[in-house]
């Protein structure tokens, strides 16, 4: 296992608050996607703001309601669209880690997030316990998808991250050794030119390791009453 670093990551710029977060959403057609009438990301934002505060949360809609393919192309960089890597079809198959607990509801809170870059050049297999250790919780490929829709800043060069807490299971219920990632594209091979600097969602394996992508992980998660 790589050397011991520093628990937490850059210090990233704050999250929008949560009612800017809902227009956002609102904007991109989120709410459309999940099934959602605008009023209820509204409404949810601003029962949790006034009860909480909730200073530096991420406003998340569940995997159920918008899948990571749905999500993927909203977000831009450089003027360029996300995607999702050809050799991905079955993206929305990753689903939760069987300790990853997501609230039963179509809105949720993610908490104190963390970005990873510390844990750069570990291996997925190798960052999970490590994260479990420190009471963090990996996030998933949708909720990292959301952070960069609401703050695209997060994701730069050298310092993208991976999504360790979606996992896809196999027939015989063991784990695909792929783990999801969000990262820039180069605009190399499959990719193709005109995706250069793109978001991009992608796969690593999860024995290996890579400098320039650390582990995006949560203090927690919960739901809030509308």
């Amino acid at each position: 296992m790589p050397e011991s670093a520093p628990a937490t990551s850059t210090v990233l710029p704050v999250l929008p608050d949560l009612g800017t977060q809902a227009a956002r959403l609102i904007e991109l057609g989120v709410h459309e996607i999940a099934g959602l009438p605008a009023a209820e990301i509204r409404s949810f934002a601003a029962s949790a703001q006034a009860s909480a505060g909730d200073d530096g949360a991420l406003l998340a809609v569940h995997p159920g309601r918008a899948p990571a393919s749905a999500l993927a192309p909203l977000l831009r960089r450089d003027g360029r669209p996300g995607f999702v890597v050809i050799d991905m079809p079955d993206v929305d198959l990753f689903a939760p880690l069987d300790t990853v607990a997501l609230p039963d509801a179509p809105l949720y809170l993610v908490t104190g997030l963390d970005r990873g870059d510390h844990m750069a050049n570990w291996s997925p297999d190798e960052a999970l316990p490590a994260l479990t250790a420190q009471d963090r919780t990996p996030l998933l490929l949708t909720e990292g998808i959301h952070w960069v829709m609401q703050q695209p800043p997060v994701l730069e060069r050298n310092h993208c991250f991976m999504t360790i807490g979606s996992r896809l299971r196999k027939a015989d219920g063991a784990l695909d050794a792929r783990t999801p990632a969000i990262w820039i594209s180069n605009g190399t091979g499959r990719d193709g030119r005109e995706r250069r600097n793109a978001p991009k969602v992608g796969w690593c394996w999860a024995g290996n390791r890579h400098t320039w992508l650390g582990f995006a992980s949560a203090t927690g998660r919960r739901g809030q009453e509308v």
